[in-house]
């Protein structure tokens, strides 16, 4: 356990700084039950094979991933991930990759720029952590268009937001509701 009670004095805990990519697994069940039932097995999967690297957590969002696991300082999120893949998930970026078929987008851009982002990253077969750098992005109705650098290459990714039919999008959801859809346009380069 940690004592906090330095903190409400204005005073360091004494910790030092961990610089390393740290995984934090939804493991919250009162939201939403599949968050405990798919995150705590993930969650063991990394503390199992990352000690130093992984916690548990509440709450980090998209509730229909589950397990769901956000990696920081990077921003990433991954959906879908299993206690089978979860090892390899976090080797692999550890070594700076990637695991694209998982990854849901990065924290601090808007859910449009996540899904070109992911739609670049797929076409380009592209798994450097750093290898993408959103240079511009733009909303035109329901229409985006967003441009990153890869390696020194610009590429431009048009897309189309649209909304699922409502549906039950959680374990213990109460009502239906309507997620929304990512239509690739066009990537082009130049």
């Amino acid at each position: 356990d940690l004592d906090l009670a330095p903190l409400s004095q204005g005073r360091s805990l004494g910790l030092t700084s961990h610089s390393a990519p740290v995984f934090l697994t939804c493991t919250h069940g009162r939201h939403d039950t599949c968050c405990a039932e798919r995150g705590r097995p993930v969650a063991k999967a990394l503390a199992d094979g990352y000690p130093d690297h992984a916690w548990e957590v509440s709450h980090i969002g998209g509730d229909r991933f589950a397990g769901n696991v956000l990696v920081l300082p990077d921003g990433l999120y991954y959906g879908r991930v299993e206690p089978s893949n979860a090892a390899a998930v976090a080797a692999d970026h550890l070594e700076g990759r990637l695991s694209v078929d998982l990854l849901r987008g990065r924290s601090g851009y808007p859910f449009a720029v996540q899904a070109a982002e992911c739609f670049l990253r797929t076409e380009l077969a592209e798994t450097g952590v750093a290898a993408l750098r959103l240079r511009f992005r733009e909303r035109h109705g329901s229409d985006w268009d967003v441009t990153f650098d890869v390696s020194g290459r610009v590429w431009h990714v048009r897309l189309r937001v649209g909304m699922r039919d409502a549906e039950q999008l959680t374990c213990t959801a109460q009502r239906l509701d309507a997620a929304p859809t990512y239509e690739l346009l066009d990537i082009t380069h130049g």
